[in-house]
C-alpha cells in the first residue's frame, strides 16, 4: 500500500479507532486484553455457574487436601473446599477491589493533580507538598494503618489501596495539565468568559487522557498485588471468602506436602498482573503520537 493511501485511510479513522488499529497490532496487549476479559466474564457470571454456598466456601472434609485430579482440577484444601471453584469465584474479589480501589485513586488524584497544575502559585504548593507527604510512606505499610484503623473487610480495603495510589494520578496529571494549560485554545475560552471549572473538564483533561489511562491500567495491577499482600496478612476480604491472598495464606501452612495449594493462587494472581501490565504497556505505545505508522 502507497503512503498516499495509507495516510488517507489514517485520515478516515476516529481517534478512537486510530488507537484501537495500533493496539491491535501488539500480540502481548491483545493477549492480556483476552486474560482479563475472561477473567471478567468469570468475574462476572461466577454467581450463576456456581453454587457459593456448596461449591465454593462448603467443607467437605472427607475430601480434604487431595491432589489434583479429574473430579478436582486444582486439588482440595485443608477443609475439603475444591480450589478451582474457589479461583473462579475470587476473580470477582480480586478484580473488584483492584478496580474499585483505582477508581477512588483516580477521582481524588485527578482533581487534585489538574486543580495544581491549572491554579499553581500557593494551591499547587499545599496540593503537593501533602502528596509529598504521602508518597514518602510506604504504600504497605500506608495501608496496613488504614485498615487497622477502619477494620478489616472488603470497602476498607478498597478505601485503603486506594488511598496509596492516589500520589500516582496527582503527579501525572499535575504534569499533564503544565503541558496543556498554556494552549491557545485554552486562552481562547478564557477570552470568551468560559468558567474554569469547565475549561479544566471539557478542554484541558481531555487533552491530558494518554498518561492517565496508561497509569490506571498500571495501576490497576498494582492494586491486585496489594489488595492480595493484606489478604494474605490477614487484613483484607474476610474468611470465608476465596480472595486469591487469603487462599495463599491458607495453604503457606501445608506448602511443603501439598503446594498446589499456593502454586495455583499465586499463578493466579501473577497472570492476572502480568496481563494489565502488557495491556498498559500497549496501551502506552498506541497513545504515543511518535510511534504513528
Amino acid at each position: 500500500m502507497s503512503s498516499e493511501k495509507r495516510t488517507a485511510k489514517r485520515k478516515r479513522r476516529s481517534r478512537a479507532g486510530e488507537i484501537w488499529h495500533r493496539l491491535r497490532k501488539n500480540k502481548g496487549a491483545m493477549a492480556g486484553l483476552f486474560i482479563i476479559a475472561l477473567l471478567a466474564l468469570t468475574a462476572l457470571s461466577a454467581n450463576w455457574i456456581l453454587d457459593y454456598d456448596k461449591q465454593v466456601i462448603g467443607q467437605n472434609i472427607a475430601e480434604r487436601l487431595q491432589a489434583p485430579s479429574s473430579s478436582h482440577w486444582m486439588g482440595t484444601d485443608e477443609l475439603g473446599r475444591d480450589i478451582f471453584c474457589r479461583l473462579l469465584y475470587g476473580a470477582r474479589f480480586s478484580l473488584a477491589v483492584g478496580i474499585v480501589a483505582v477508581a477512588i485513586a483516580l477521582a481524588v488524584g485527578v482533581t487534585l493533580g489538574a486543580i495544581a497544575g491549572y491554579y499553581g502559585g500557593t494551591v499547587e504548593d499545599v496540593i503537593m507538598r501533602v502528596t509529598d507527604i504521602f508518597a514518602s510512606v510506604p504504600n504497605m505499610l500506608m495501608a496496613i494503618v488504614i485498615v487497622s484503623a477502619l477494620g478489616a473487610n472488603t470497602l476498607n480495603l478498597m478505601i485503603a489501596v486506594g488511598v496509596t495510589s492516589v500520589p500516582q494520578f496527582v503527579r501525572i496529571t499535575r504534569a499533564s495539565v503544565l503541558t496543556v494549560r498554556s494552549q491557545e485554545y485554552v486562552e481562547a475560552s478564557r477570552s470568551i468568559g468560559l468558567l474554569e471549572p469547565l475549561i479544566i473538564l471539557h478542554h484541558i483533561l481531555p487533552n491530558c487522557l494518554s498518561p492517565i489511562i496508561v497509569q490506571t491500567t498500571l495501576r490497576i495491577a498494582s492494586a491486585i498485588i496489594s489488595a492480595s499482600s493484606l489478604s494474605f496478612l490477614g487484613l483484607g476480604v474476610p474468611a470465608p471468602a476465596p480472595e486469591w491472598g487469603s487462599m495463599l495464606s491458607s495453604g503457606r501452612n501445608f506448602i511443603r506436602g501439598y503446594g498446589y495449594m499456593t502454586i495455583f493462587p499465586g499463578l493466579a494472581i501473577m497472570i492476572t498482573v502480568l496481563a494489565f501490565n502488557m495491556v498498559g504497556d500497549g496501551l502506552r505505545d498506541a497513545l504515543d503520537p511518535k510511534l504513528k505508522k
